[in-house]
């Protein structure tokens, strides 16, 4: 199974529970995983770390991503299909305005990756289910099980993969 990270992964992770500066374990422990292949970030979604977060632990969070051999390790280097991407587009509505696309983000990249391989990719997010919600409020989880996705949040991978602190030891 690849874990696909939804930028809120990282920049919840690091505001909230595991500071870059404070819990380097847990970064490290990414690292080794991306180099595994177990953990990987579209393109799509690498790019919007930078964007979320205050200036101060966004800059410090971007520094690390942009780190060469951090990006090496967990940017997932697949062109994404276009058809998927639209597709996804869809369990959104069918006529969305480009007010709506643009609220939405890239979102939809990172879950047409995941469609690509049925089975073999799941989407990793903050993001809880909101069934309620419409059109570009919708949220991850319920567009993944809309889609046929897999989708799971943090703590699930984080199981999965048995990340421990002392995982070196």
């Amino acid at each position: 199974m690849v874990y696909l990270l939804d930028a809120n992964v990282l920049i919840t992770a690091h505001h909230l529970y595991y500071p870059v500066d404070a819990v380097p374990e847990f970064w490290e422990w990414l690292v080794h995983q991306g180099n595994a292949g177990q953990i990987k970030m579209p393109l799509e979604t690498l790019e919007e770390v930078r964007d979320g977060g205050t200036d101060a632990d966004r800059d410090l969070l971007y520094a690390w991503i942009q780190d060469d051999t951090h990006k090496a390790a967990i940017l997932f280097n697949q062109d994404v299909r276009p058809e998927l991407v639209q597709q996804v587009v869809n369990h959104y509505a069918d006529d969305l305005t480009d007010d709506e696309l643009e609220a939405i983000g890239r979102d939809p990249f990172l879950i047409a990756h995941a469609l690509a391989a049925p089975g073999d990719r799941c989407v990793v997010t903050t993001e809880v289910s909101k069934r309620r919600l419409q059109r570009q409020n919708r949220r991850i989880p319920d567009v993944c099980a809309d889609a046929g996705g897999q989708c799971c949040d943090t703590f699930a991978m984080l199981r999965a993969l048995r990340f421990r602190t002392g995982w070196r030891g």
